[in-house]
């Protein structure tokens, strides 16, 4: 007979502040996102440009809908934010090593 095994795991609930963190996050990597496929647009040929046009209109779809949604949860994104949660991922890549 085949036995399954399942891996049993604990959902951990995070709170609003985390989720908020994390929607921020996501805006701020968007954002590079969208800026590193316009870049990369710019020096893009043949087949390539409609590559780049494809993730330009993704990222900046995804970034709308995340910017709408901070805004929903009554969110204000301002540069001191973004900074302080630039900086702390930062150091965290950097202790990760």
């Amino acid at each position: 007979m085949n036995e399954e095994y399942v891996k049993e795991t604990n959902i951990i609930e995070r709170s609003q502040e985390e989720l908020d963190i994390e929607l921020i996050k996501s805006i701020i990597k968007t954002k590079q996102d969208l800026k590193d496929s316009n870049k990369n647009y710019e020096f893009a040929e043949g087949e390539l440009i409609d590559y780049y046009l494809y993730q330009i209109k993704a990222n900046q779809s995804k970034l709308n809908y995340l910017l709408k949604k901070a805004k929903k949860n009554g969110l204000i994104i301002d540069m001191i934010k973004e900074i302080e949660i630039r900086k702390e991922q930062y150091n965290q890549d950097i202790e990760a090593g």
